[in-house]
């Protein structure tokens, strides 16, 4: 008789299983016991007593919750990642036993940090019990659904004979679409946006690891958010050589740092009242000599990730003094640099001493610099150092920017314990301010609330005249953005300070109190 073939087999296996097998059976397992003893005598009574929980076995009913330090018989509803990858490591291997595919899907919901700061930690975790019910519920009973993460969960795909780009992208445009439907959270009407990165093994090489779907999804994610918060997409070769590449930048990054490569590119800012340049915020950049001009986002996560972000502050502070100076030198008046810090740099206990000496040495005045720091940091900060360092900062006579003002919930008590001379207003309140009614009445209260607090304000993210000229109308003292200038080179900057001092010298300045 032909022996039956390694596949073949586990196909019989799985058939097996969804067909006969599950836990269910087990728990009739007494009761079949007793029947066969009463029908055949002890050795029936042995042989389905031994018999159904090896065949339960065989199919695989064990296998998988056990592999991922869940209950038996019940699958987790939360791992970490390395239980991720161990799951998708044993579903690679389900899959490849019997020649057919698996896949990865990965999910990122967005809202639920909205819903946690105006209902609470319990209102949140309501809402990812729904999440991950709706995904079960659309799965087939071989498929995993769990949540690896705050607002992220993952999908493995059972053994399937298809498993293509267009069969994985029905499967996410439906689980998507369930996810997406308004849903009733804690008596209020909710709804959540999705955005899905998914990878099939069929995409990957025959050696491949859970480990390798994991992450080739987890890119194909990041792509998606990087597109939308309602994006889908699929690991492809175009995304595979963008991670090449982004792997690549992230061995250069440290020597690019300490051979000068990144530097701080400065946009000036301008007073509305005067339309002269009342300071310049250093932007950093990296000046790549193949690649040109890389932005910010493709490697400042790489330096924070490897503990450079201080040494990067460091860089970019001596940098940012050197060209005020430079300006000064030149008989340009900007009265202010602008320099961000991040969470990890403002916990450095030396800060304040290491900007004095840097301040000094530069024979500068503390007033001549900003200090900006994002609000999500002031809202959600209890750490001492940071707060005794904001608070140190500007004693010495820094000016306290809070940057992107409006995204973090900062209260009228933060403002004042930390010191904070202006406000910058986010763009997202900023954007089409003279043609969109709310936008303008959301801009005229914030205002109003800085304007009584005796604090400065300056919108950034201005593209064009006519929001230029509102926001002057309206009272925003400053404002900054490419309908102004783009971030440039300090070289550059004077050029373009002497030519904007020209244009204006015969300009009567923006009237704010015009109709």
């Amino acid at each position: 008789m032909p022996q039956t073939s390694p596949s073949r087999m586990m196909q019989f296996r799985l058939r097996l299983r969804h067909s006969l097998m599950g836990p269910h059976v087990l728990a009739f397992l007494p009761a079949l016991a007793l029947a066969g003893f009463w029908l055949g005598g002890e050795s029936v009574l042995l042989l389905v007593a031994l018999g159904v929980p090896v065949l339960f076995s065989l199919a695989g009913g064990f296998n998988f919750d056990t592999a991922v330090g869940a209950s038996p018989g019940r699958k987790t509803d939360l791992t970490d990642a390395h239980g991720a990858v161990a799951m998708a490591d044993q579903a690679l291997e389900q899959a490849g036993q019997s020649s057919m595919a698996t896949a990865c899907i990965l999910v990122d919901i967005e809202g639920f940090e909205a819903l946690e700061n105006r209902f609470g930690d319990a209102t949140v975790q309501t809402a990812r019990d729904l999440v991950l019910g709706r995904l079960r519920t659309l799965l087939r009973k071989d498929d995993i659904a769990v949540r690896i993460g705050d607002a992220r969960f993952m999908v493995l795909l059972g053994p399937a004979l298809r498993l293509d780009l267009e069969a994985l992208l029905q499967i996410s445009n439906r689980l998507q679409s369930a996810l997406e439907e308004p849903a009733s959270i804690d008596g209020t009407t909710q709804c959540l946006s999705a955005a899905l990165g998914f990878c099939s093994s069929v995409r990957l090489a025959d050696s491949a690891t859970g480990q390798d779907m994991f992450a080739a999804a987890s890119a194909a994610l990041t792509e998606a958010l990087a597109n939308g918060p309602s994006a889908i997409r699929a690991w492809t070769d175009s995304i595979k050589a963008a991670r090449s590449a982004r792997q690549s930048l992230r061995g250069e990054a440290a020597r690019a740092l300490e051979n000068g490569q990144i530097q701080p590119w400065y946009q000036p800012q301008l007073c509305t009242s005067t339309g002269r340049v009342s300071g310049a915020e250093a932007l950093v950049r990296w000046i790549h000599p193949e690649r040109g001009v890389i932005a910010p986002k493709q490697f400042l996560e790489t330096l924070e990730e490897d503990g450079r972000m201080q040494r990067l502050s460091e860089v970019v502070l001596a940098h940012a003094l050197t060209a005020l100076r430079g300006w000064d030198r030149a008989g340009l008046d900007v009265p202010r640099v602008s320099v961000n810090f991040s969470m990890s740099e403002l916990r450095n206990p030396r800060l304040v001493e290491a900007l004095k000496w840097e301040i000094d040495r530069h024979d500068l005045t503390p007033q001549r610099l900003g200090v900006e720091v994002l609000e999500t940091v002031i809202a959600e900060t209890t750490d001492g150092i940071i707060v005794r360092n904001i608070a140190a900062l500007a004693k010495l006579g820094c000016q306290i920017d809070l940057d992107d003002f409006g995204v973090g919930h900062a209260s009228i008590t933060s403002l004042r314990r930390f010191a904070i001379s202006r406000l910058k207003i986010d763009r997202s309140f900023v954007t089409r301010v003279d043609r969109d009614e709310d936008q303008r009445r959301m801009i005229a209260a914030i205002l109003g609330m800085s304007d009584r607090l005796g604090l400065e304000t300056l919108a950034e993210g201005v593209e064009s005249v006519g929001e230029h000229a509102l926001l002057a109308q309206l009272g925003c003292d400053h404002v900054q953005g490419f309908g102004i200038a783009r971030p440039m080179p300090a070289e550059q900057l004077v050029t373009w300070i002497r030519a904007h001092n020209s244009r204006i010298a015969d300009t009567p300045p923006l009237d704010r109190h015009s109709s």
